[in-house]
């Protein structure tokens, strides 16, 4: 899978051979990110779908994989869950996301306030990640480790809208060049987004990703050197109207950006 390197022809992608680049590690890691949270278990020919490998390829990398503990196997039918070792790589990823500790009661306090969904997430190519979340017991849920569209969501949105202008062209290439069919639609989203981003401060879903969830959110810059992270806030688009979220949610998620960073500061 060779990597893939911008071309300056107006033809858009290049496919550039990188020495650097270990394919068969490359391989692997996209077998393992097929695991979303509601994906338990897997079988090869589900692997094969999504990672556009072949059959034989994907079972020597789900061999090898289960022998190291990444994954794990089912007893019948023949397929596989992410096993220990994930798990335990996983954890200590969180864990190195400082900010996920800072932001945790504001997070929570929001999530009451609203009855709602508030996420923590970063960005993930064309997905964001979610990487702590809150909701009410009312509330439509994405649990951690979710993994939503940059194209479709807020989340991804308010991303893109507080990247340096060459890094928002890149991702948003990738976006066209991944679903060509649905770019027109997504670039005239992007477009409202960049308003909404440079009005309000924050980015809408109304409707876009599910049709019956309505989502609101703001990015926060660690000034750390690192990407930009995103707080969002979603739920049920007859709770979440258009106008609460723009009113009286995104106002408020711009307050805990705010504090966020006060409180990270103070540490």
């Amino acid at each position: 899978m060779p990597r893939i390197r911008r071309s300056t022809a107006k033809t858009g992608l290049a496919i550039v051979p990188d020495r650097k680049f270990v394919t068969a590690l490359g391989r692997g890691l996209d077998v393992l990110r097929c695991f979303g949270p509601r994906d338990r278990w897997l079988a090869n020919q589900d692997i094969a779908a999504r990672t556009g490998l072949a059959r034989p390829t994907v079972s020597r990398l789900v061999y090898t994989l289960t022998q190291l503990g990444f994954l794990r196997p089912a007893h019948s039918p023949r397929k596989y869950a992410l096993g220990t070792a994930a798990v335990s790589l996983g954890y200590s990823a969180l864990t190195q996301i400082d900010i996920r500790r800072a932001a945790r009661p504001l997070l929570h306090a929001l999530s009451q306030h609203t009855n709602a969904s508030v996420h923590l997430a970063i960005n993930d190519g064309v997905h964001m990640q979610v990487v702590d979340t809150y909701w009410h017991s009312s509330a439509f849920v994405i649990d951690i480790g979710s993994r939503v569209p940059v194209a479709t969501t807020s989340l991804g949105r308010a991303y893109v809208c507080a990247l340096p202008e060459e890094e928002r062209k890149a991702i948003l290439e990738q976006i066209r060049a991944r679903r060509p069919e649905d770019w027109p639609l997504a670039r005239k989203r992007f477009e409202e987004a960049f308003r909404d981003y440079e009005q309000y401060g924050y980015c809408f879903a109304l409707g876009d990703w599910r049709r019956d969830v309505n989502a609101v959110a703001t990015p926060f810059d660690p000034r750390d050197g690192t990407k930009p992270i995103v707080v969002g806030c979603s739920g049920a688009a007859f709770q979440l109207g258009p106008d609460l979220l723009k009113r009286d949610i995104g106002p408020r998620l711009l307050a805990l950006v705010g504090n966020l960073r006060s409180s990270i500061q103070q540490e």
